[in-house]
C-alpha cells in the first residue's frame, strides 16, 4: 500500500548501539575494577568527532534515509546500562559519560536526533543521583529518560514501580515535564536471554505494576512508554481487563499516561497493537540497530524496519499522522518545543 508522508517521522525509540571497541574496552576495564578484578581504568580518551560522523553516518543516519523516518529519540544501548554491577561512583560515572555521547551526537545533527538518558540506578542505591542526573540532562536539553524496573537484571530486587519509593522521580518527572521510557537492561541470568525474554518480561511486570498501584493518582502528569510493543500486554488485553476489574478498576484509566511503542516485528502483531490500543496510545518506534539485526527471508526487509508494517495498516490520515510523530510530540512536549524552535 502507498502512502503519503507528509509530517515528520518520529522514531520514539533509538540506541547508540555502534560504539567503537575503545568505549566497550572502558566499560569492561570500569567493571572490573567495580567488582574487583582489575585496577581503575583512570579517564576515558573519549571519542573523536571524526569518529562519531564516521560511526553514527553509515549505520542511524544511513538507515535513517534508507527507510524514511526523519528523527530519531536517541537514547545509550540499554543492556549497556549495566545497573547491578556495584558502586554508586561507577553508576554515575558511567550514565554521565553515557549521556555526554548521546549529547554530542544529538547536537552535531539536531534535526535528526534528539537525547535521552539513562538514569544512574544501581541495585542497593537511593535516587538522588539519579534525580542529580536526570536534572542535569533535561537541563542540558534531554527530552526524557529511560527507567530501569529491575537493576538487579533479573532478580526483581527493587521496590515495585507503584511503590512510594519511587514518588521523588515520578515528582521530578512531573516538574520537568518529561516522559519516561521503562527500560531493562541486561539480564544477569545466563537461561534468560536479554532481549528476547528479559526485556520483553520487564514491560508486562511494569504494566502490571502500574496496574496494580495508584502511581497516577499521585502524579497524574507522570507520562509512561512501554517499549517493545508492552511485550505481552496487547496480546493477554483480556487477563489484564479482567485483573483491573478485580481490583475495581478500568484500564482505560490506565491509558490517560501509559502509551506503547511499534517495536513489535512483525505485521500481525503491529495489527493486534493497533486493534488493542488504539492509535491515540501508540507512539512509532524501531528500536533503530536494535534486537534484531537481520532481514526477514519471508519479506527481505529487515526485522525492525517497522514503518514498512504500519505503511501496510488501513490507518485514516489523522490515525496515521499521530502514530508516526503527533503521539511522540505530545508526550515529550520539550521534543515538541524544539521541532516548534527549529520551524518543523
Amino acid at each position: 500500500m502507498e502512502n503519503t508522508r507528509t509530517d515528520l517521522v518520529i522514531d520514539c525509540h533509538g540506541h547508540f548501539t555502534a560504539e567503537p571497541a575503545a568505549f566497550h574496552e572502558f566499560r569492561r576495564a570500569q567493571v572490573a575494577y567495580a567488582e574487583g578484578r582489575g585496577t581503575s581504568p583512570g579517564a576515558y580518551p573519549g571519542i573523536s568527532d571524526d569518529e562519531l560522523v564516521e560511526i553514527v553516518g553509515i549505520n542511524q543516519l544511513r538507515l535513517q534515509q534508507e527507510r524514511g523516518t526523519d528523527l530519531t529519540i536517541l537514547s545509550p544501548r540499554a543492556s549497556g546500562m549495566g545497573h547491578h554491577v556495584p558502586g554508586q561512583q561507577t553508576a554515575s560515572e558511567w550514565a554521565h559519560l553515557s549521556n555526554d555521547t548521546i549529547l554530542r551526537i544529538c547536537e552535531m545533527y539536531p534535526e535528526n536526533f534528539a537525547p535521552v538518558c539513562q538514569l544512574p540506578q544501581t541495585v542497593d542505591g537511593d535516587l538522588g543521583p539519579v534525580l542529580d542526573e536526570l536534572e542535569r540532562c533535561v537541563e542540558a536539553g534531554f527530552v526524557g529518560c529511560n527507567l530501569n524496573p529491575d537493576p538487579s537484571g533479573g532478580r526483581w530486587t527493587s521496590p515495585s514501580l507503584a511503590d512510594p519509593w519511587w514518588d521523588p522521580l515520578w515528582a521530578a518527572l512531573e516538574r520537568l515535564d518529561v516522559p519516561v521510557m521503562i527500560h531493562a537492561s541486561a539480564s544477569c541470568a545466563p537461561s534468560v536471554h536479554t532481549t528476547g525474554a528479559h526485556y520483553l518480561a520487564a514491560d508486562t511486570i511494569a504494566f502490571m505494576q502500574l496496574l496494580e498501584g495508584d502511581v497516577f493518582e499521585r502524579h497524574p502528569g507522570v507520562r509512561v512508554i512501554i517499549p517493545h510493543g508492552g511485550g505481552a500486554v496487547p496480546y493477554h488485553w483480556g487477563r489484564f481487563r479482567g485483573l483491573a476489574i478485580v481490583r475495581e478498576r478500568r484500564l482505560e484509566d490506565l491509558l490517560r499516561n501509559v502509551f506503547f511503542d511499534t517495536c513489535v516485528y512483525h505485521q500481525a502483531g503491529i495489527e493486534l497493537l493497533v486493534e488493542v490500543i488504539g492509535t491515540e496510545n501508540i507512539l512509532f518506534g524501531s528500536e533503530l540497530l536494535g534486537a534484531v539485526k537481520v532481514d526477514d527471508p519471508q519479506t527481505g526487509h529487515a526485522f525492525d524496519d517497522t514503518l514498512r508494517y504500519i505503511d501496510a495498516l488501513e490507518l485514516d490520515p489523522a490515525s496515521r499522522a499521530a502514530v508516526l510523530g503527533g503521539n511522540a510530540r505530545r508526550v515529550y512536549p520539550r521534543l515538541d518545543a524544539l521541532l516548534t524552535r527549529q520551524g518543523r
